[in-house]
């Protein structure tokens, strides 16, 4: 077997087997194929595509390519949620809780942010003492113990994907359907849940910017589930502006515990009780997407959401007076009001523009050794739709350092977009695939 045959194959439009992905992936994983070959056929890929078998068989492949996590000592069905990212994506800090106090194991490895602003694991350790870092026993043993566990992926998860991203990053092949869903499940899968909800983000700040290719992305990856027996939903949701109000680590800790506690954002909600029934319906609990609703909206109003978020940061070696006391989150130094230039309605807030803004204050990463400032953000004031008046403030920029300060300003000034009549707003929710 040759890699000029197989790329020769790719490129004419032809299906690759089981035995060729695996050579092909494997060997440029272990150093025996060189960058330039994969990059030929990631190439071959990008025009030609790769149908549900082809996409599978790759997303297996770079699954087994490193180490597998073994959750069968996990009592019930686990269930995992993936979003495709978004500027202000708050919602595992919260479906984390909510989903496990209604009953439901969740076992989430989560990664760290590159781009707007930080990961997952990045805003729990905004949490003074919260440990991300746990042992594959560590983690097991506390969804066992309290319903749920959210632990940074080990460095030899999917080590063929993490591989291929970085040569499709660098060969403009990172926009390939097949190649995304692949990069996404073979890490969902190799964490070892059983069922898997992923949020597609579609819109201005979110990868897909289009419904179109959310809704192909949604369906590959749902589509690959099948063919290695895992159970997938997909929900294809807004980004045309920020989740909730709250963009920077710390910041979007203390909206998720607002969520918890009742008093979050309407669109942050919302989405929560949406993805939390799907989590639901997959791990067995209830039967109906009704009663999913029912429980999850339930453990929100109750107070079982949020004392189980309390818990889960003590089990995880955190301070759970943070639920109480926002002020033992890191605090920016110094803060700078956005005003309106002009009375009338909020048409549009570009998403991207917000994130770069708040990544220029230091709450996010260009490159992969930047260190993030979990204490900045932004909090926006209003959004889409909303009236304002001339002089009236939009959103506040929460920063220590001057360096970047004004780009970040007219970056985020620029994202607000006036004008004189209402808008029609966005559905938050565009689709469920399953």
């Amino acid at each position: 077997m040759r890699p000029n045959d197989i790329i020769e194959t790719k490129k004419e439009g032809g299906k690759l087997k089981a035995d060729e992905i695996d050579f092909l992936i494997n060997g440029y994983t272990n150093g025996d194929i060189p960058d330039y070959q994969l990059s030929a056929w990631a190439m071959a890929v990008y025009f030609q595509g790769m149908d549900k078998e082809e996409t599978a068989m790759l997303t297996k492949t770079m699954a087994e390519s490193g180490e597998t996590i073994d959750l069968s000592k996990i009592k019930g069905t686990k269930v995992d949620k993936h979003s495709t990212g978004g500027v202000g994506d708050t919602t595992t800090l919260i479906l984390a809780p909510l989903v496990a106090a209604c009953g439901a194991p969740v076992a989430k490895m989560s990664g760290r942010g590159l781009g707007h602003t930080g990961g997952t694991i990045d805003k729990l350790e905004a949490i003074p003492g919260f440990k991300t870092s746990l042992s594959t026993e560590k983690f097991i043993n506390s969804v066992n113990q309290i319903g749920a566990a959210v632990a940074g992926q080990t460095g030899n998860l999917a080590p063929a994907d993490k591989k291929l991203y970085a040569l499709r990053d660098v060969t403009a092949t990172v926009d390939s359907i097949p190649l995304i869903a692949s990069s996404i499940m073979s890490k969902k899968i190799a964490s070892g849940a059983d069922g898997i909800v992923l949020d597609v983000k579609t819109g201005d700040g979110a990868f897909m910017k289009t419904y179109d290719g959310a809704l192909e992305l949604a369906e590959t990856m749902v589509e690959i589930g099948e063919e290695v027996g895992r159970d997938v939903i997909a929900v294809v949701s807004d980004m045309n502006q920020p989740l909730g109000k709250a963009v920077g680590n710390s910041l979007e800790v203390k909206e998720a515990i607002d969520t918890l506690k009742g008093e979050g954002p309407e669109d942050l909600t919302n989405l929560c009780i949406t993805l939390a029934a799907q989590m639901l319906q997959l791990s067995n609990v209830v039967e109906t997407k009704e009663e999913a609703i029912n429980k999850a909206t339930t453990a929100l109003n109750n107070g079982a959401a949020l004392n189980k978020l309390k818990e889960m940061i003590a089990n995880q070696g955190g301070n759970s007076e943070v639920v109480d006391d926002y002020q033992l989150l890191p605090q920016g130094e110094n803060k700078l009001e956005i005003k309106a230039q002009q009375s009338g309605y909020v048409q549009k807030i570009k998403a991207k523009d917000v994130g770069l803004s708040a990544m220029l204050l230091g709450a996010g990463r260009a490159t992969k050794e930047d260190e993030i400032d979990l204490a900045v953000g932004i909090e926006l004031t209003k959004k889409v739709g909303d009236e304002v008046t001339a002089g009236s403030t939009l959103a506040t920029l929460i920063y220590d350092s001057e360096e970047d300060l004004e780009e970040a300003k007219d970056k985020l000034n620029s994202a607000y977009q006036i004008g004189k009549e209402a808008p029609e707003e966005n559905p938050l929710i565009y689709d469920v695939v399953k």
